[in-house]
């Protein structure tokens, strides 16, 4: 059977499109049951190992740095071994990552599995936005990339909602293990998608090209525009590290990405998805009572990522990242002042509760989609691969950065204090998004492009 066709019986070009999107965006689903298992596994691991703080840091952040050089790797994986084969390694490491987490019998064997994992998700968030918007429709292109970023929080909760489950008889083995049922899953999905018709075009394969568009649009005069669209567009060579020796506009476009990727991090988001039961056991909550909790997270993070996508259309960037900041810092700064003044009521402590997913919503309507969408926005076409590389390892970076010193800093400078740091975080990227971050609703990638390059600062590059 030919490995660019569809094996399904699916007629309709629409419907195969459709389909073919929404199986890529499982990608996400991946890299958000990775981030969110390791959560409520932490506790049992720790009991059992007999480790302290540090290895459990170790062990959350080991993912983060795999995932950096997972990223690394991506694009020249992708390029030459073509969007579906690297979904393919992506899904194999991430099947092989979970079962080795399950079966560790040391915490260098489950930090080496960690590390399996973050390969594999590094290549998945690289390689699955790149292929759906790639294969995906015009009319139906933010929707599937949007749905995309959906399932990364679905992701969360279903890990979430697993690691409660197996919390009453502490099974963190399995609790880290059974996401290789979705990870199958997920590859014998991938193994019938077809390749990307602009990276088949890349290797000059045109008439297979032609072939997969013929089938993901149906008619004929849609697949010759696009192809040419194509064609016009691998003129223009990918060429980010010349760009960026040589050219001052284009570094402080990288700059100013990598800076959106250290705020994102350093809103102390990831805090509460690695280290969720923790928090509420700092607030008095049992066992169950966290793992509950920990899952109501999850749920107002999915909830909240639907205010982003109904608003960043309307009421631009700027304005949804301004409140995003403002709720943020105060939930973080109340639930602080909480641990300071002692949660000593079953009142105060549902109001502490309240407050942190205050939070989550501040970070899921703004911070979260927001800074991937600007990061994809202000580079310029002939950097945008590399850019964008850029950004999305600093991502990894700060994220592995923040995963292994949280535990740290709750030990030596005690909870408050350690909330109070990532609420006055918060209040700083209120001032950094005035000064630096363009508002670019509305304004199409060209025009954003040659603001930049005529040297107009950073805020200004969108009007």
């Amino acid at each position: 059977m030919n490995s660019n066709a569809l094996a399904t019986p699916l007629a309709q070009p629409r419907t195969a499109a459709l389909f073919t999107c929404i199986l890529a965006a499982l990608a996400g689903l991946m890299f958000g049951l990775d981030i969110g298992v390791i959560s409520g596994a932490t506790q049992f691991i720790q009991s059992d190992f007999r480790v302290g703080d540090h290895v459990i840091e170790w062990i959350v952040s080991s993912m983060m740095f795999g995932a950096a050089v997972g990223a690394v790797g991506a694009g020249w994986l992708s390029s030459h071994l073509g969007r579906k084969r690297s979904l393919i390694l992506g899904a194999v490491l991430f099947v092989l990552g979970s079962l080795l987490s399950g079966m560790a019998w040391s915490p260098a064997t489950l930090i080496a599995a960690r590390l399996v994992l973050g390969l594999a998700i590094g290549l998945a968030t690289f390689t699955a936005p790149l292929y759906l918007a790639e294969v995906a429709p015009e009319h139906i292109r933010g929707a599937m990339i949007s749905t995309y970023q959906l399932m990364i929080t679905i992701g969360i909760l279903v890990a979430f909602l697993s690691d409660t489950a197996f919390s009453y008889s502490g099974q963190w083995r399995w609790m880290l293990g059974v996401i290789a049922i979705p990870g199958a899953l997920f590859l014998l999905g991938v193994l019938m998608l077809p390749d990307s018709p602009r990276w088949l075009m890349m290797r000059g394969r045109r008439e297979e090209a032609i072939g997969v568009l013929q089938r993901l649009r149906g008619d004929a005069r849609v697949v010759e525009r696009e192809a040419a669209d194509i064609e016009e567009q691998l003129k223009t060579p990918q060429r980010g590290w010349h760009l960026f020796l040589e050219n001052r506009n284009f570094r402080r476009s990288v700059g100013l990405g990598v800076l959106l990727q250290l705020m994102q991090q350093f809103t102390g988001m990831n805090v509460v998805m690695y280290y969720a039961p923790r928090i509420f056991q700092a607030m008095g909550y049992d066992t169950a009572a966290q793992m509950w909790f920990t899952a109501l997270v999850g749920l107002t993070n999915v909830l909240a990522t639907f205010i982003a996508i109904a608003l960043i259309d309307r009421w631009g960037r700027k304005p949804i990242l301004y409140t995003g900041f403002a709720v943020m810092a105060v939930g973080l700064g109340v639930v602080g002042a909480m641990m300071h003044g002692g949660i000593a009521t079953h009142a105060a402590q549902i109001f502490t509760v309240a407050m942190l997913l205050m939070f989550i919503v501040g970070f899921a309507m703004s911070a979260g989609p927001l800074v991937w969408t600007l990061c994809s926005e202000i580079q310029p076409l002939k950097g945008r691969d590399f850019g964008i590389g850029c950004s999305t390892f600093t991502n990894w970076i700060a994220n592995m950065i923040v995963g292994a010193t949280f535990l740290t800093l709750l030990n030596g400078i005690g909870n408050a204090y350690t909330f109070w740091l990532y609420a006055a975080l918060n209040l700083v990227f209120i001032g950094l998004t005035v000064w630096l971050v363009p508002e670019t609703k509305g304004v199409t990638l060209e025009q954003i492009e040659r603001n930049l390059m005529h040297g107009r600062r950073l805020r200004e590059i969108g009007r």
